[in-house]
């Protein structure tokens, strides 16, 4: 690949300087490495999985790179990118690094990419060629890359492993497991460094993608769920979310950066916050008795809907009403038997304890999708295609599902595409390969529960 720009070390302890967290962490990426040979996927296992902003295209890193694939049809995964040296079409909006904007391409592009890399993470910018990548044999260094030509624009060392990568339209922030980096993405420039923040081992955080309100999302804790939000266009701190009882999980904004959604280790309860005040405006009910690991989060573009999915074979949908402020009607009081029996109800819900009087108002799943597996890392997403409401789920070793949403009635989502993120449309089903799945593993960076345990029924669930 051809090499545009500069190379920067963020060093907080000295160049050269490598931690045990560091040699920790790049053995666990080698031993993932050695393990991706047993997944379906050809040259290699899949890495990572994620869709871009308004999940209009999906990123796929696997042993020997990438791939960009567009969502705008159901018909036919269309492959936008490749690391095998194939031209493809290039559709969508163009990144010019002098001017740091976004302009519309004109027409159908082509284009090579040769990059033949080990990538365990792939972050595409909205559908411009911007794509931000970090390698297992690098697993310090990430590189800032324009595909469409070819090249790459900047790279930039850490002092320890780079766990995730979120990108707005004005901010690229880079998450180690105990300090996050802001840069200004028109110039790669580092803006601000947030230190010694709790430790976090999975670089969970969130970035939201408006304008006006963009807010960067981390743990604040790593013993409780509470969520720190920080202004990351004004840099500075916003507000602290007590959000959960246990560690998070999961967060996601919506596409307006007003709504934070979040779950606990526990995974039964997830809560929708206001990022304003803070105020708690959803609370919503994946199960009843046993835990869950939830693997993701994501708000429809609307901020109608919310799905999850986790370690089990469903995946939650959840209709986020509007919540109106409602005050007692102004009416004459009943006299008789039924005043007297409205009154022992109203007194009497006061006297339950709270957790029962919690559970009684929880939301319940609107719509669910049965997955063909359990246990193996996933992300969901819902997003409009050909303008119809779809729920769509990219699973670890290496399919993407596609399902309807009826947004009125809800109820069963069906399985209306199935498509496979190796370039092999149809060569083989699903469900003809079902023992591969009980090859459970996840990326480095998380536990060991998450290799080895199996999904579970969703009448099960737990605490908050």
């Amino acid at each position: 690949m051809q090499s545009l720009g500069t190379t920067v070390s963020v060093v907080g302890g000295g160049v050269g300087v490598v931690t045990e967290g560091v040699k920790a962490g790049i053995a666990g990426l080698m031993s993932l490495a050695a393990q991706g040979s047993a997944l379906p996927t050809e040259g290699g296992g899949v890495f990572s999985i994620t869709f871009n902003q308004d999940y209009s295209s999906l990123g796929v890193g696997t042993r020997i790179g990438y791939r960009l694939y567009s969502l705008s049809t159901l018909d036919k995964l269309e492959l936008i990118c490749d690391n095998d040296t194939r031209e493809m079409e290039c559709l969508g909006e163009c990144w010019d690094a002098d001017s740091g904007k976004l302009y519309p391409s004109s027409g159908a592009e082509c284009y090579r990419v040769t990059c033949n890399e080990d990538t365990c993470i792939v972050e595409r910018l909205f559908s411009s060629s911007l794509v931000a990548v970090v390698s297992l044999s690098s697993p310090r260094k990430l590189k800032v890359c324009h595909f469409k030509k070819n090249s790459e624009i900047c790279n930039y060392s850490y002092p320890n492993t780079i766990l995730g990568v979120k990108l707005n339209r004005a901010r690229l922030v880079v998450c180690l497991e105990e300090s996050l980096y802001i840069h200004n993405i028109r110039d790669m420039k580092v803006l601000h460094t947030i230190r010694d923040t709790p430790p976090n081992p999975t670089g969970l955080c969130a970035l939201s993608i408006s304008n006006e309100n963009c807010f960067l999302a981390y743990p604040g804790s790593n013993s409780i769920g509470q969520v720190q939000i920080f202004d990351a266009q004004n840099l500075q701190a916003k507000i602290m979310i007590p959000a959960h009882d246990s560690p998070l999980a999961a967060i996601s904004f919506n596409a307006s950066g007003t709504k934070i959604a979040t779950a606990s280790e526990r995974g039964t309860v997830i809560r929708v916050f206001s990022v304003g005040e803070g105020a708690r405006l959803h609370e919503l009910r994946r199960g009843m008795k046993r835990c869950a690991t939830i693997f993701s989060l994501a708000f429809s573009p609307d901020s109608l809907f919310l799905c999850a999915s986790s370690n089990t074979e469903t995946v939650h949908v959840f209709r986020l009403e509007e919540i109106k402020e409602t005050r007692p009607p102004v009416v004459e009081e009943q006299q008789g038997l039924m005043g007297w029996m409205t009154k022992a109800v109203s007194a009497s819900a006061s006297y339950l304890p709270t957790p029962v009087a919690d559970m009684m108002s929880q939301g319940r799943a609107f719509a669910t999708v049965t997955l063909p597996f359990q246990g193996v890392r996933n992300v969901c997403a819902i997003a409009t295609i050909q303008k119809q409401t779809r729920v769509l789920v990219a699973s670890m070793d290496g399919y993407l599902y596609v399902y309807s949403l009826n947004t009125s009635e809800g109820g069963d989502c069906t399985l209306i595409k199935q498509h496979r993120l190796d370039g092999h449309e149809g060569a083989h089903h699903r469900g003809v390969r079902w023992g591969l799945h009980r090859h459970l593993w996840t990326l480095p960076w998380g536990s060991q529960e998450d290799r080895t345990r199996g999904g579970q029924d969703e009448r099960d669930g737990g605490s908050v």
